[in-house]
């Protein structure tokens, strides 16, 4: 009778394991068929919620449902990522990450809610885009040597904006901050919007982050660029150098990509990478992002596998440099 009980219990194990095989099979196919909800742990205006809604406009149109982009700011990025991570699997809850969320944050915020290497499941890169050091218009340098100089004896007086702890703009300040030998007074905002808000109203004096949410701004006149950390000057700000140009080592891509969360069947986790690469295909995507200052990942980046050793690769390659510098600030 126990041996009986035995092989009934085990029959009843494979029985549930193939309808849940069946059901995540059928709901794959049928996927998708309601709106998908597209997080993006940080404020409306940034670098994430910019390329999240470009890249999500397109995957709407060929997925055939819309991409709701919702908002969920805080920690450095910290709070929306952990939603996600512990959301359902199926599919209808994205995240709209990037390295701030997966790489700066779990070094840079205690208790971190999730695993950046274990928690999700990497549907594709969106964007590459350099970091651009910007300061107020009025603010007493005309280039890059002299914004250095001024930080290295007014450091204390100099406001440094962020859009909080592990969000991609800390994360350049900071690099920015190691590389030049300068320690400005840091101010936290809960985004890049607000952030940059305050230093077009001249209530912070300088701010590190992606052209493509600083772009606009310059070209308006509304703040002044002092030096990005690309190789090469940029498109879209031809006028303004490079770090190394003006004698500064400081290089830099800041990247974004899209996430579900870990488990998501391998047939939906396919079927949204098809859909992101078909979207990074489009013309308009690419010259939207373009004039913002970001360039597309290559057809080779954006797979799921290639994505998943791209992320673990910049894990590896920033921990101890952002550690290194967070512990030089904190001296």
């Amino acid at each position: 009778m126990k041996v009986l009980s035995i092989a009934l219990a085990s029959l009843l194990r494979v029985a549930a394991l193939a309808l849940l095989a069946a059901t995540l099979e059928a709901s794959a196919q049928d996927y998708p068929s309601r709106p998908i909800t597209v997080v993006v742990p940080f404020p409306a205006g940034g670098p994430s919620d910019v390329v999240a809604r470009i890249v999500t406009d397109e995957m709407g149109q060929i997925l055939g449902q819309s991409m709701v982009v919702e908002n969920v700011g805080g920690a450095g990025g910290t709070i929306g990522s952990a939603r996600v991570a512990a959301a359902k699997a199926d599919g209808y809850t994205l995240l709209a990450g990037s390295m701030g969320s997966h790489v700066a944050a779990p070094v840079l915020t205690p208790s971190v809610r999730y695993d950046s290497e274990r928690d999700f499941e990497p549907i594709g890169l969106t964007a590459h885009a350099p970091a651009v050091i910007v300061a107020k218009k009025d603010f007493p340098a005309k280039d890059l040597r002299e914004f250095v100089d001024y930080l290295k004896t007014h450091g204390d007086d100099v406001k440094q904006a962020h859009g909080g702890m592990g969000s991609s703009s800390h994360m350049a300040c900071l690099l920015f901050s190691a590389a030049a030998g300068v320690r400005p007074n840091q101010v936290a905002y809960r985004g890049t919007g607000p952030a940059l808000n305050d230093l077009v109203g001249g209530h912070v004096d300088f701010f590190c982050d992606q052209a493509v949410s600083l772009a606009p701004q310059i070209a308006a006149g509304a703040i002044k660029a002092r030096g990005v950390s690309a190789d090469k000057r940029l498109p879209v700000l031809p006028n303004v150098p490079t770090a190394k140009e003006r004698g500064l080592d400081y290089r830099m891509s800041i990247w974004s990509g899209i996430f579900a969360p870990k488990s998501t069947p391998k047939a939906i986790v396919e079927k949204l990478a098809a859909a992101l690469d078909q979207a990074l295909d489009n013309p308009e995507a690419q010259a939207r992002l373009a004039d913002l200052g970001g360039t597309m990942p290559s057809k080779e980046e954006r797979t799921p596998a290639k994505f998943n050793s791209f992320v673990k690769a910049e894990i590896a390659r920033w921990s101890p440099i952002l550690r290194a510098a967070t512990e030089a600030e904190a001296k």
